[in-house]
């Protein structure tokens, strides 16, 4: 014979079990938001490096056919273009500068490419001429007249 008392304890979810609930959700949630980022950023760096390598390519075709680098990506029809965090791409035409002071530099001090400079600056948006900078770290950047082309922290002199 079935008491009162049994059935008031009817199977269901504690306030406790809920709330252990609630906490294994919201760390399954903010470990995949996480990850989640990490896949957008680094589409976000493949895409740069694949318009880089292309501007590069068209620059190089500039050169070709006029024999002398274009002043600016407006002269190769790229002037508004903007890398995938939403800034334009920076170009320097290495060989109308005289020096190396404003040339892109590895780590050893020593310039980037010779032809011409082509980067954009990353997640933070601020860059500096030598690569061991921190606000360059992020920067994709093509080096060693093209046979380079990632994020600056990867490449290495």
């Amino acid at each position: 014979m079935r008491t009162r008392h049994a059935t008031a304890g009817s199977p269901g979810f504690t306030l406790i079990e809920l709330l252990i609930a609630v906490g294994i959700f919201g760390v399954l949630v903010s470990l995949a938001s996480a990850k989640y980022s990490d896949y957008r950023e680094r589409i976000r760096v493949n895409q740069a490096e694949t318009d880089i390598a292309a501007l590069s390519v068209t620059i190089s075709q500039y050169i070709l056919e006029n024999r002398s680098p274009p002043d600016s990506l407006v002269d190769v029809r790229a002037g508004g273009k903007l890398d995938p965090w939403g800034r334009p791409y920076q170009y320097l035409d290495l060989t109308s500068i005289k020096g190396k002071g404003k040339a892109r530099k590895d780590k050893k001090l020593n310039p980037l490419n010779t032809d011409f400079d082509l980067y954009s600056m990353g997640k933070d948006g601020a860059s500096q001429t030598s690569l061991m900078a921190n606000t360059s770290r992020d920067d994709i950047i093509r080096a060693r007249d093209g046979r380079f082309i990632g994020l600056a922290q990867d490449f290495d002199p």
